[in-house]
């Protein structure tokens, strides 16, 4: 499989250090406080009717699954600031137009709130790049138009007013 724009997740070094931290704990005292916990809850007895181990178990498969995450994530990353092109591509604030009508636009985040290190205090729409809009805006320049089917079906088209790299 080739690497191209939706496979690159873009990252500062601040965004990858800390989800390279959140890696290693949960590989290492998060995997151990996991474990300590289900050992405890199996010594109660009957696993059938034991609330504290299958609540030990389930944060374990979500705590694998965020490993999984992570890993996926760290190993297509790209540190540094996204390319600067005047294409949207991740890590770009994109605006659009919806159906060529300058009074309807909307500007968002072509990315992931996680990837690029943000936290809800940041207001800002985000789309990611598999999403049918960042998939219809992803390598477009300013003027050129797209469109994308909405989950009610519709197709909307799209104009890119601008593009710049976000400055979170």
């Amino acid at each position: 499989m080739t690497e191209n724009a939706t496979d690159t997740v873009w990252l500062t070094q601040e965004a990858f250090d800390k989800l390279s931290a959140e890696l290693a704990h949960l590989k290492g005292d998060g995997r151990i406080e996991v474990s300590t916990k289900i050992a405890q809850a199996r010594d109660e007895g009957d696993l059938s009717e034991n609330g504290g181990y299958h609540a030990a178990r389930e944060e374990q498969g979500q705590m694998e699954a965020r490993i999984t995450q992570l890993e996926d994530m760290l190993r297509r990353a790209q540190v540094g600031e996204a390319p600067k092109t005047g294409e949207a591509a991740p890590g770009t604030q994109i605006t659009v137009a919806y159906f060529d009508d300058e009074d309807d636009t909307d500007t968002f985040l072509l990315g992931s709130r996680e990837v690029m290190g943000l936290d809800d205090s940041v207001d800002m729409q985000v789309f990611s790049p598999q999403s049918p809009l960042g998939a219809a805006v992803l390598g477009k320049k300013v003027g050129e138009q797209s469109s994308y089917e909405a989950p009610n079906g519709k197709t909307i088209e799209i104009t890119v007013v601008k593009v710049e790299t976000f400055q979170g």
